[in-house]
This record gives structure tokens, C-alpha cells and sequence, in this order.
């Protein structure tokens, strides 16, 4: 008898935590697209503005995802328990557990066990995935060979899309153009000015010329003199310049290892800079380190608490007048809860009082709000 009572509660937790999974995948993939479209419109600026490929901006846009799928799953999780188990109150479903002699303190503590699998998942995905598909992300930028930037040269309007480098021209038709100016300020102590009546773009996929014809090339070096020579046709080789784009690793797109490097290597002389892994380690970015590795580890913390949180609306029956309140009210609570989660990684780094306080907060709440369910599991 008892085997066959452990084997129906198996079940219906089975039953259960498939149906929270589901739902997890299905809100947290749906809202992930959401927000995946809205910035890959904002991505169209890397081929409307910076020149890279097709190509380069799918890729970039696509490994962005595991980002935003991160950001969301602390609200995903939280709408997950709460969704399922609303819908299990209202169809009295709830009544098939208490039936079989599950207490509502066990209830919560099997809640609490798949959380932590969530916190997991959460801690692997932030520690671990999304600093290398970001970096991964930023490779392609770093490798992308400004495909788009000739279609980018248009009339009458000054193009700065890669660096140390001025267009201007009058007349443009295909790859001709008239009357083309040209300021490459990449010279070492100084900068070049070309001025030609005509020209054309040429070359393939990997080296792109400007076949410049007729005109002058004015050059002001170290010395600060201007020197001055006419040509009938030169060519300007466009593949040497590289695009504004930030290239060089943001800290989010670090190996976790190599931020908790430099934080040690800043603990022991904070005065002293080093590069670690191409991460400049030094006093300035303490707090952005900080942060980081806060947002990494510590905010999946905040899953088992949401579950909680979450797990009040088994509580009170959906029979009850104030039902509806009583779950706006843990509603409400979730989304507090999930806001203040993004306010604290602020609150980290102000200074060591208040970053002791903020990574106490998680463990604190998870302990009240635990309490909490036991105080009103009591009285219901």
C-alpha cells in the first residue's frame, strides 16, 4: 500500500513539474523572440550604417539569443509556477494531492527541489553560455570585412563608417562617382587629403580600391608642412580600414575565470594593471567586474524565491471571495521581487557595507519567505 501511494505521488509530481517545464519553454522561447525582434531591428544598423554583411548581422543577431533568454528566465519561471498552479486551483486539481496525503509543506518543498534545478540551469547558461556566444558574437564584427561599406558612399553626404576615414562626393551612378573627396586621418602624425574629379570602386569580395582619376593629393605629416602632387589615376585602397563597431571584448562578453582573475589581482594591488585574457584589469573597472560576476552568480539565487513566492496560491482555495485579490497581491510580489533582482546589481558595487547587504538579500528573502508559507499554511 505504501509502495503504491510513493508511486502515486511520483506521478502526479511527474505530471506536475512536465506541465511547469512545458510552460517554462513555451513562455520563456515566445518571450525571448519578442525582444529578439525588436533588437534585431535595432541590429539593421550594422549593414544600414557600419557595412557589414548579411551574413555578420544574422550571426551577430542569432548569438544574441542565449543573452536575452537569460535576462527573461527569471520571469519566465516565475509566470510558469504561478500560471500552472492558478490553473490547478481552478480546476481543483490541488484536491488530488492533498488527497493522497501530501502536506502543502511537502508540496512546496518538491516546488522548491525542481527550482533549484532551474537556479542550474540559470547559473550554467549566465556563467558559462552567454559570455561565449557574445564573444563569439563580437568575433564576427572583429572578423567582418566591411562588405556593405561601398554600398553605404552616397551623394552629397559625408560618410565616417570606418575609422580614420572621410567620403564626400557630389555625383554618384553604380560604382562611378564625380568629384570625391577624401580625408584618411590613419597617418601617423598626421593626415591626407584627396581631392579627384572621378572615380570607381573596384576589386572583389576580400580587397576593395577606389580607382580614383585625375586629381590632387594633399598630405600634412609630423613636420606640419603641406606637400602637394597631381596624379592622373591612383587607387585608394579601401580593405585597410576598419569599422567603428566596438571590437575589442566588453566585459559581458568575458570568460567568468577571467573576471574573477582580475578581481583578485585587483583585491590583492588595486593600483595594478594587467591585461588578463585581452581584459584590461585595472581600478576603473572594479565596479562593471563587480557587477558582472554578481549578475552571473548570484541572481539565480533569486529562483527558488520566486517559486515560493509563487507556491502562496495554493494557500487559499479559488472558492474563497478574496481569491482573486490574493493572487494579484503574490503577482505583484513576484514582479517586485524580480525588479528589485536588476536594481541590486546596481546596489553591488556602490561600496563593501552595501555589497555585503545586497549578496546577503537572496538567502535572507529566501529564508522569510519560506517562514512565511509556514505562518500562512498554519493559518489557512
Amino acid at each position: 500500500m505504501l509502495i503504491l501511494l510513493n508511486s502515486m505521488k511520483k506521478t502526479i509530481f511527474n505530471n506536475l513539474f512536465n506541465e511547469v517545464i512545458l510552460f517554462f519553454f513555451i513562455c520563456s522561447l515566445t518571450l525571448t523572440l519578442i525582444v529578439w525582434i525588436i533588437q534585431a531591428v535595432n541590429f539593421i544598423d550594422i549593414i544600414s550604417e557600419d557595412g557589414h554583411s548579411i551574413t555578420t548581422y544574422f550571426s551577430y543577431a542569432i548569438l544574441n539569443i542565449p543573452k536575452i533568454y537569460s535576462k527573461l528566465l527569471l520571469l519566465s519561471f516565475f509566470l510558469s509556477i504561478y500560471y500552472i498552479l492558478g490553473v490547478y486551483e481552478d480546476k481543483n486539481q490541488l484536491i488530488i494531492f492533498w488527497i493522497n496525503g501530501i502536506t502543502k509543506v511537502e508540496f512546496l518543498n518538491k516546488l522548491i527541489f525542481l527550482s533549484l534545478l532551474f537556479a542550474i540551469f540559470s547559473l550554467i547558461l549566465s556563467y558559462l553560455v552567454v559570455p561565449f556566444t557574445q564573444d563569439k558574437a563580437r568575433s564576427f564584427i572583429r572578423d567582418s570585412n566591411l562588405d556593405f561599406f561601398p554600398s553605404l558612399i552616397k551623394p552629397k553626404k559625408f560618410i565616417d563608417t570606418v575609422e580614420n576615414l572621410t567620403i564626400f562626393l557630389d555625383e554618384k551612378k553604380n560604382d562611378s562617382m564625380k568629384k570625391i573627396l577624401i580625408k584618411d586621418s590613419s597617418i601617423a602624425g598626421g593626415s591626407q587629403l584627396i581631392i579627384s574629379k572621378s572615380g570607381k570602386i573596384i576589386g572583389n569580395e576580400n580587397t576593395k580600391y577606389l580607382s580614383l582619376n585625375d586629381g590632387i593629393i594633399i598630405n600634412y605629416g609630423q613636420s606640419k608642412k603641406l606637400t602637394s602632387f597631381n596624379f592622373e589615376q591612383s587607387n585608394f585602397n579601401l580593405s585597410k580600414y576598419k569599422t567603428k563597431t566596438t571590437i575589442t571584448p566588453k566585459i559581458q562578453e568575458t570568460k567568468s575565470g577571467t573576471i574573477i582573475k582580475c578581481l583578485r589581482n585587483l583585491k590583492s594591488d588595486v593600483n595594478r594593471k594587467t591585461l588578463i585574457d585581452k581584459l584590461n584589469c585595472e581600478k576603473s573597472f572594479i565596479k562593471n567586474l563587480t557587477q558582472e560576476i554578481y549578475k552571473r552568480t548570484i541572481l539565480p539565487l533569486y529562483v527558488p524565491i520566486l517559486c515560493i513566492i509563487a507556491s502562496l496560491v495554493v494557500l487559499k482555495s479559488s472558492n474563497n471571495d478574496r481569491f482573486k485579490n490574493f493572487k494579484l497581491k503574490i503577482f505583484l510580489s513576484g514582479i517586485i521581487i524580480i525588479i528589485f533582482s536588476q536594481i541590486s546589481i546596481n546596489t553591488v558595487s556602490v561600496n563593501t557595507l552595501t555589497a555585503i547587504i545586497t549578496l546577503c538579500v537572496p538567502f535572507i528573502l529566501l529564508f522569510i519567505s519560506y517562514l512565511f508559507f509556514l505562518n500562512k499554511n498554519k493559518k489557512f
